[in-house]
C-alpha cells in the first residue's frame, strides 16, 4: 500500500469512527489529518486534502479547538493560520473523556436528578417505581462519571505518573 493510500484510509476510517464518539465525520477527519501530519497544516491544506469548503473547515477546526485537541500555531513570516493536533495519545484520551463528560454526562445527571426527585407528591406504585429506577440510574451514572474523573486525574499525580511510566 502506498503512503498516500494508507494515509487516506486512516483519515477516512477515523472519520467514520468519529460519529461513534459523538462528533461529525468531517471533524474527525480533520483531527486525523492533523494528528498524522508531522508539520502544522493551514486551513487551505486541510480543505485541499479533504476536499471540503472553507466554512466546513473553519467550523470544524473551531470545534476541535473548543475540545482542546487542536491548536493554532503561528509561523513567522506567514499570514496564514496553521493548525496542529494533540500528539500525546494519553492526553488526547483525557481531553476527550473530560469533554464528553462535560457535554453529555453532566447534562444527563442534571436531568436524572431532577426527574428522580420531581414526583414526590404522587404516591402511586408507578411513580414510586419511576423514582426508584431514575434514582438508581442517577447513582450509577454519577459513580461512572466520578470514576472517569478519577481516571483522567490519575495522570496528574506523582503515583499515577509512576504507574504510567512502569506500564510503558
Amino acid at each position: 500500500m502506498e503512503f498516500r493510500e494508507a494515509k487516506n484510509k486512516f483519515v477516512q476510517t477515523w472519520g467514520a469512527l468519529g460519529s461513534q464518539w459523538g462528533i461529525n465525520k468531517t471533524m474527525a477527519q480533520i483531527h486525523a489529518l492533523l494528528m498524522v501530519s508531522p508539520e502544522p497544516l493551514s486551513m487551505e491544506d486541510i480543505m485541499e486534502d479533504l476536499q471540503i469548503s472553507r466554512g466546513n473547515a473553519s467550523m470544524n477546526l473551531r470545534a476541535l479547538m473548543d475540545w482542546g485537541i487542536v491548536y493554532k500555531e503561528f509561523k513567522q513570516g506567514e499570514r496564514k493560520e496553521f493548525f496542529t493536533a494533540e500528539k500525546d495519545l494519553d492526553e488526547l484520551a483525557v481531553k476527550i473523556a473530560q469533554e464528553r463528560s462535560r457535554r453529555e454526562i453532566k447534562p444527563a445527571l442534571k436531568v436524572l436528578k431532577e426527574v428522580s426527585t420531581a414526583v414526590k407528591d404522587d404516591k402511586s406504585e408507578e411513580a414510586k417505581h419511576f423514582t426508584d429506577q431514575t434514582g438508581k440510574l442517577y447513582d450509577f451514572v454519577l459513580k461512572a462519571d466520578n470514576m472517569l474523573e478519577k481516571a483522567t486525574e490519575f495522570k496528574d499525580n506523582w503515583l499515577g505518573r509512576l504507574v504510567l511510566k512502569i506500564m510503558k
